[in-house]
């Protein structure tokens, strides 16, 4: 079985279509449709139902996507071990992060371990909630996640590997009075900005609003939840690291009492990890060394 009719079948896949995937893998549409043809060809099966544009899986799909993922990984492992003899001069590093914490503290180990390993592409792909990290690294569509919780994290099957504790504050509009650090029936009648249901900080909103708090505002665009703050709509809670963002765009942040935290970890599935995981990983953990920047142009 051809790695590379697997890679077009799971681009497919991942990407929801032929058209997406051929741009994803840099091939003509035509190329893409010829090597999962193939594929189908050699497993005598159907992989997808073709609904207009769309593409839906079939059972026998369904059941090759795990596999294809393993085999996937497998060959990562093999460049992996490659790359570590040749001084990861080479290769690509994928991560899935809600976010939050694709601002802080995603953003700086990046640019710690691009400066080490400038070689080295970074993949960084969107989720929501915690839930869906978790997801996408059990499934193996990523070598590693970021994500936050205010409960204690449990991800069975997965390595944890703890950053850092946040602590959520109130972000404000430029006009409010209210000065911390403020205790949740201070809030009483008050309107919040809030993520969707699901994520740490909609379940710390929800806390608020038991105290008399209206959600006033749902927003699943998480970038768009700092404007509507400032043109008015209402207060959110949102992590300690957006304090300087949300201060420089104007609004007032101020601390909550009691506090409230979340605990930020990366994961990855157990056992062996490529050299560029783990190298990012070395990057991420506090106390990691923090190479000098280099010339970006």
């Amino acid at each position: 079985m051809d790695a590379r009719h697997l890679r077009s079948f799971l681009a497919v896949v991942d990407h929801g279509g032929y058209h997406r995937a051929a741009e994803a893998l840099a091939v003509g549409q035509p190329t893409l449709t010829q090597a999962v043809a193939a594929l189908e060809r050699e497993l005598h099966t159907t992989l997808f139902h073709h609904v207009g544009a769309d593409v839906v899986l079939t059972e026998a799909g369904r059941a090759l996507v795990g596999p294809a993922r393993e085999v996937g990984h497998g060959l990562e492992l093999a460049r992996a071990s490659v790359e570590a003899v040749e001084g990861l001069r080479a290769g690509r590093v994928e991560i899935v992060a809600t976010p939050s914490q694709a601002v802080s503290p995603l953003a700086g180990t990046v640019a710690r371990f691009c400066a080490a390993y400038p070689g080295v592409r970074v993949v960084v792909r969107a989720a929501f909630t915690a839930d869906e990290v978790v997801d996408a690294v059990r499934s193996g569509a990523t070598e590693l996640g970021l994500l936050a919780s205010a409960r204690p994290l449990l991800a069975t099957g997965l390595d944890l590997h703890p950053v850092v504790r946040q602590r959520l504050v109130l972000v404000t509009p430029p006009g409010s009075t209210l000065a911390g650090p403020v205790r949740p029936e201070q809030l009483d009648g008050c309107r919040l900005v809030a993520g969707p249901p699901g994520t740490a900080m909609r379940s710390a909103a929800d806390g608020l609003a038991r105290h008399g708090a209206t959600v006033a505002a749902e927003c699943g665009h998480r970038e768009a939840i700092l404007p509507l703050v400032l043109a008015g709509v209402g207060v959110t809670v949102l992590p300690d690291s957006w304090r300087e963002l949300a201060e420089r765009a104007g609004a007032r942040v101020v601390e909550l009492e009691p506090p409230t935290h979340l605990d930020i970890a990366y994961v990855s599935r157990t056992g062996a990890v490529t050299a560029a995981a783990r190298a990012f990983l070395g990057q991420a953990t506090p106390g990691s060394p923090r190479p000098a920047p280099i010339d970006a142009c």
